[in-house]
């Protein structure tokens, strides 16, 4: 007959052992989402307080990126607002690399609109693929941004009829 004492010694030494293979299983979960080749030096095997010295420091370097581009960030929507472009809008710039054409439009809220599409349609008929156009809208301004690149890589782009017929279609 078992002993009151001994039934608890044997739960307890269940608890521990599942406690033991979630630590462990948790562990590897954790190694898991470091980059192998961030701090993998060697081919040697890594013991578990190597892998969460790793996982520490991969998270430092972590937070330690997300300050710098939170004030970087920062910087450039201070430079946004500090812009004088609100009497000289919309701005359009269009900028031509290679066998690609970005399109920065930069309007108002409040300023006359212009369909997005009909720009889109515009560079179409100048013998681009747009590959992808989005936009954001900061403070009173609505920053669009359209890349594309050229249908036939021999024809390309006339940079400036497209800047010209972009001008008009916004004004």
């Amino acid at each position: 007959m078992k002993s009151a004492t001994e039934v608890p010694k044997m739960e307890r030494k269940t608890v521990e052992k599942n406690r033991r293979l979630h630590m462990k299983r948790l562990c590897s979960q954790l190694s898991s989402f470091i980059p192998k080749d961030e701090f993998s030096n060697s081919k040697e095997v890594l013991t578990q307080p190597d892998h969460l010295e790793q996982a520490a420091k991969y998270i430092k370097e972590l937070k330690e990126r997300i300050e710098k581009l939170k004030e970087k960030r920062r910087g450039m929507m201070m430079n946004i607002e500090g812009m004088d472009i609100g009497c000289n809008l919309p701005v359009i710039e269009v900028r031509h690399l290679d066998s690609t054409l970005e399109v920065l439009l930069i309007s108002g809220i409040h300023s006359k609109s212009f369909m997005f599409y009909e720009v889109i349609s515009l560079l179409e008929e100048e013998g681009a693929e747009v590959l992808n156009a989005n936009y954001s809208v900061v403070g009173d301004k609505i920053f669009h941004t359209i890349h594309s690149q050229a249908v036939s890589s021999r024809i390309g782009f006339d940079t400036t009829r497209v800047s010209e017929r972009l001008r008009q279609l916004v004004r």
